[in-house]
């Protein structure tokens, strides 16, 4: 009898809105058009290089268009060409790829889809040099990712953040008072760019403009002239003052990407607060702008892009990811998204917008 196609899933690095959606649209095209079985790797690579993985059903993939995280769990510690292990009380570093690609080898995959952002894919770029059939989706709350104009999770995480601020919006306005709004981003500003802008925020920090103290104090106090007695800065946990450091929240030894930001609206706040007299509150948004469901434009782009996925797979286009470019679903490839993140230009329209309007950046 002849054996069955089949193909391989995973998703790595931290949960996003919208992965089970892809799961879902890369499942059940591969299924109902091409007959193919799937294979859900667990735990991202880590399941890759400790063999855990279980087939996907049809009824697995149904049902979960709206569900938040991922039904095959994630990790964003395991590097194959990096892999952490104690040793005599010690932390170690080895390279087990050849384990990875060994064990992923005996599953006789057609193709290995790897759901995830730079940091997975990345990894993914690696396992393709190394002669692993490879197709990618981006995701990303951080909207950081090269080769695509968006990533699908983001379009939540500003809509979270945009809620989170609009609600301060009374309390700064009741108290008085000047409201700090904390997004993620690492080193890049989208979410804190759009949110601001979709909130209104009077100051928008991002990590691409480092912020004077006096500039933004300066804005408070011209606010408070005018009438304006409360004002609200929303601030990237990359952002940092011009000649100075990111706060960094925490140091994660066993992890690739070992340092995690997180804390810069607590130094911002006590400095406000000093140099204006104006009560200051921090509001650190953190991992709900990963959580619940999807956005229903994460819902549609998840799905156009997760069936590009196996488009490429039909036609043995390895080695590349399905990308946003304006409002078509292409291909790029996995050499250029691993190139490293994407920042926001310092001249986007949106920015341009928001100055002409009396946003300050800080600068």
């Amino acid at each position: 009898m002849k054996r069955k196609r089949s193909i391989a899933i995973l998703t790595g690095g931290g949960d996003c809105p919208g992965t089970n959606a892809v799961i879902r649209a890369v499942a059940k095209k591969a299924i109902l058009e091409l007959g193919m079985e799937i294979i859900g790797i667990e735990d991202g690579y880590e399941g890759l290089v400790h063999r855990k993985w279980r087939k996907l059903q049809y009824e697995d993939v149904s049902g979960i268009l709206t569900a938040g995280g991922t039904i095959l769990g994630t990790s964003n510690k395991c590097d194959p060409y990096r892999h952490a292990v104690e040793k005599r009380g010690k932390l170690q570093f080895q390279n087990v790829s050849k384990t990875a690609i060994s064990n992923l080898k005996k599953l006789g995959v057609e193709c290995l889809v790897c759901i995830g952002g730079d940091g997975t894919l990345f990894i993914a770029n690696k396992l393709y040099k190394d002669g692993v059939p490879v197709v990618a989706v981006p995701k990303t709350i951080d909207n950081d990712l090269r080769g695509t104009d968006v990533t699908f999770g983001f379009d939540t995480a500003v809509s979270i953040a945009t809620e989170a601020i609009d609600r301060v919006h009374t309390t700064a306005q009741s108290h008085h008072r000047v409201m700090i709004v904390e997004v993620m981003g690492r080193t890049a500003g989208w979410i804190a760019l759009y949110s601001g802008v979709a909130g209104g925020g009077d100051i928008i920090l991002i990590p691409e403009i480092p912020y004077n103290i006096e500039s933004i104090t300066s804005k408070v106090r011209q606010r408070h002239r005018i009438g304006k007695r409360f004002s609200i800065v929303v601030i990237s946990e990359g952002a940092k003052p011009k000649g100075g450091d990111v706060v960094v929240q925490k140091i994660v030894k066993d992890s690739p990407e070992q340092v995690r930001l997180g804390g810069i609206s607590f130094v911002l706040g006590h400095q406000i607060e000093q140099a204006t007299g104006v009560e200051t509150r921090q509001v650190v948004l953190g991992h709900l702008q990963r959580g619940g469901c999807p956005t229903p434009t994460d819902r549609v782009l998840t799905t156009r892009l997760g069936t590009k996925a196996v488009e490429l797979i039909e036609a043995k286009k390895f080695g590349y990811m399905a990308a946003v470019k304006g409002s078509d679903i292409v291909a790029v490839g996995l050499e250029e998204v691993a190139k490293g993140a994407r920042n926001v230009p310092i001249k986007h329209p949106l920015i341009v917008s928001a100055r002409a309007v009396g946003t300050c950046f800080g600068d």
